[in-house]
C-alpha cells in the first residue's frame, strides 16, 4: 500500500488540514458503526491539530459523545502535570466539547498503581481489551494521529530500543532518551492495527528523519515501522519535507 504525502507551507497548514480531514473520518465512522475510535498525539503540531479541530466550524456537526479518545503515549507524571499529553489535549480540544467522559481513555498517571510503571501498562492494556470486541486485544482504531521527533521516534517508541514483545499492546518505557524517563506507549503492533495512520510533522529539524522514513529502504526508524491497514498519510510542511525525494 502506498504512502500518501500531503505538503503544506507551514505547521499551521498541517494542523488545519489534518483536523478537517479527521472530522470527516470521525463522521464516516459514526455513520457506519455508530462509534469512532481516535488516537491522539502530543507535541507541538499534534496539539495544534487538536486546537484546529476545536476551531473548525464543522466540529459542531460532530457527535463527539460517540467518540472514544485514546493516546498514543503518555509521560508517567502527575495527573495535573503540564507535561501530560492528556492535559494539553484537554486544554486544546476536549474541554471545549460535549463528551461522554467514559469514552476518554487517558493513560494512568504516576499517582496510580503506587507509581509502578509496569502495572500501569498492564492496566491500560486491560482497558483497551475491555473496550474491544470480544476476544480482541484492541478496539478498532479508525484514526491514529502521530507526531515524529527529529530522531524519528513516534509515540514513546525510540530508535535503538528493543522492539516490544509480540502480542503486547502497551509498553512501559523506563528510560526514555527524552525526559521524563518513565513513559507509557502503544506498541508498533497496536499502532499498525489502525485503519488510518496520519503523521503530522513540521519543522526543518524533522527533515532528515522524514526523508529516511519515507525512502522505503528498510529503515529501522520507528516512524518507518508504522502504517495504517487502509491508509497512511503524512501531513507535512515544506521545511520538514525538504529532503524527501
Amino acid at each position: 500500500m502506498s504512502v500518501q504525502i500531503r505538503r503544506f507551507e507551514d505547521a499551521d497548514g498541517v494542523a488545519r488540514a489534518a483536523a478537517d480531514a479527521g472530522l470527516s473520518v470521525i463522521a464516516e465512522a459514526i455513520a457506519q458503526r455508530g462509534v469512532a475510535h481516535v488516537v491522539l498525539t502530543g507535541g507541538t503540531v499534534g496539539i495544534a491539530t487538536l486546537a484546529a479541530i476545536a476551531d473548525n466550524p464543522r466540529h459542531t456537526d460532530t457527535d463527539f459523545e460517540k467518540v472514544h479518545f485514546w493516546w498514543g503515549d503518555e509521560r508517567f507524571v502527575a495527573a495535573d502535570s503540564a507535561d501530560r499529553n492528556a492535559l494539553q489535549a484537554e486544554n486544546a480540544l476536549l474541554g471545549k466539547l460535549t463528551l461522554d467522559r467514559m469514552k476518554v481513555h487517558g493513560f494512568p498517571s504516576s499517582e496510580e498503581f503506587g507509581g509502578n510503571l509496569d502495572q500501569a501498562a498492564e492496566a491500560f492494556a486491560a482497558e483497551l481489551a475491555a473496550v474491544a470486541e470480544k476476544n480482541q486485544p484492541l478496539p478498532r482504531f479508525d484514526l491514529v494521529y502521530l507526531g515524529m521527533g527529529p530522531d524519528g521516534h513516534i509515540a514513546s517508541l525510540f530508535p535503538g530500543k528493543p522492539a516490544p514483545a509480540p502480542g503486547l499492546t502497551v509498553v512501559a518505557e523506563h528510560d526514555s532518551p527524552k525526559p521524563p524517563p518513565q513513559r507509557l506507549s502503544l506498541t508498533f503492533e497496536a499502532l499498525n492495527s489502525a485503519d488510518r495512520v496520519w503523521f503530522v510533522v513540521a519543522g526543518a529539524d524533522k527533515a532528515a528523519a522524514a526523508a529516511e522514513a519515507l525512502a522505503d529502504t528498510g529503515s529501522t526508524l520507528p516512524a518507518a515501522r508504522v502504517k495504517g491497514t487502509s491508509e497512511t498519510t503524512w501531513f507535512i510542511d515544506a521545511a520538514a519535507a525538504a529532503e524527501i525525494g
